[in-house]
């Protein structure tokens, strides 16, 4: 892959590998073998995922569960929000402490709009649903996905850190929107948005849980290989210039173009002032190297007494 140029965009936002397919099965495969069970993901009923979308726009997704299941307990359908005092949703909002007040004019507005201008029922497209009080594009993408399989790439804070870090995207809104369109399978988009998200939700965070976590995207990942994991929501990092980061690109690099090397032949390629006795010499550059095999991204060969290890990258 060639990395895109971080910052702007150009003809072509972003520089994806040739083959998807991969990348995409190991996402999906992850995330159906484990993710954290929310009721809402549980449910095709579009009005349900409405009322969790809204919700989740400015609280955090442990306390929407509760307010979640008691405005359905209390509203169950569109009809029934619909008829329902707008003061008493309000309150209910307030009392459970979800943010503005007028998402919840929208959201008693706009079960109005299902059950008087589309007779109950939910129009399915992204550009149909945002025809509703107070849907924007997000949330329409969302409900079409969630609710109907029939959504566009859902491209929040969590889907932008992630095809940032992993594929070099550059920190510009069509881009990314380009991106996660692209990485997105035909037909999927239920599945898959819940998967990248869930892979910048508990993986992909702001401080990365790369192995811990079993991150999918490892084998791809140009922010695991360099050791670079600034993201547009993350505060950026120290100068790259110099860093151990930027020498652990500068060895990934290397071993790509000659698939192994001596310690030394390695480290006199990767920085001019390499000595093997020096302060960033044969001991600093082992210390590198064993991070790296740690990572899983090396393997390092022993050498005999007279020479260094024999360094390859990993296949």
């Amino acid at each position: 892959m060639t990395p895109g140029e971080r910052g702007g965009a150009d003809e072509r936002a972003w520089a994806h590998p040739d083959d998807l397919e991969p990348i995409r099965d190991a996402l999906i495969e992850w995330y159906e073998a484990d993710h954290r069970e929310f009721p809402w993901r549980r449910t095709d009923d579009p009005y349900a995922i409405l009322v969790s979308e809204v919700m989740s726009q400015q609280t955090q997704l442990g306390r929407v569960e509760d307010a979640w299941e008691e405005f359905l307990e209390r509203w169950p359908t569109t009809a029934d929000l619909a008829a329902a005092d707008r003061a008493d949703v309000v309150g209910f909002w307030t009392g459970h402490s979800l943010g503005y007040n007028n998402r919840a004019k929208y959201l008693h507005e706009s079960a109005r709009q299902v059950e008087e201008e589309y007779d109950g029922e939910f129009p399915q497209t992204p550009e149909g649903l945002q025809e509703l009080m107070g849907v924007g594009p997000y949330t329409a993408n969302a409900v079409a996905s969630f609710a109907f399989n029939n959504g566009n790439a859902v491209v929040d804070t969590n889907v932008k850190r992630v095809t940032y870090r992993a594929f070099d995207v550059p920190d510009d809104d069509a881009a990314f929107e380009e991106a996660a369109n692209d990485l997105m399978p035909a037909g999927r988009s239920r599945v898959w948005n819940n998967s990248i998200m869930e892979l910048g939700g508990v993986v992909c965070t702001q401080a990365p849980r790369c192995d811990d976590a079993g991150c999918p995207w490892r084998e791809w990942c140009d922010a695991y290989a360099t050791g670079d994991f600034t993201a547009p929501d993350v505060p950026t990092q120290p100068s790259f210039e110099g860093s151990r980061r930027q020498f652990r690109g500068r060895v990934i690099g290397t071993l790509r173009e000659y698939d192994e090397l001596e310690i030394d032949a390695l480290g006199h390629r990767i920085r001019v002032d390499y000595a093997p006795d020096g302060e960033y010499g044969r001991e600093w550059l082992e210390g590198l190297l064993r991070d790296l095999e740690r990572d899983g991204l090396v393997e390092l060969e022993r050498g005999d007494e007279n020479e260094g290890p024999i360094a390859r990258l990993r296949r």
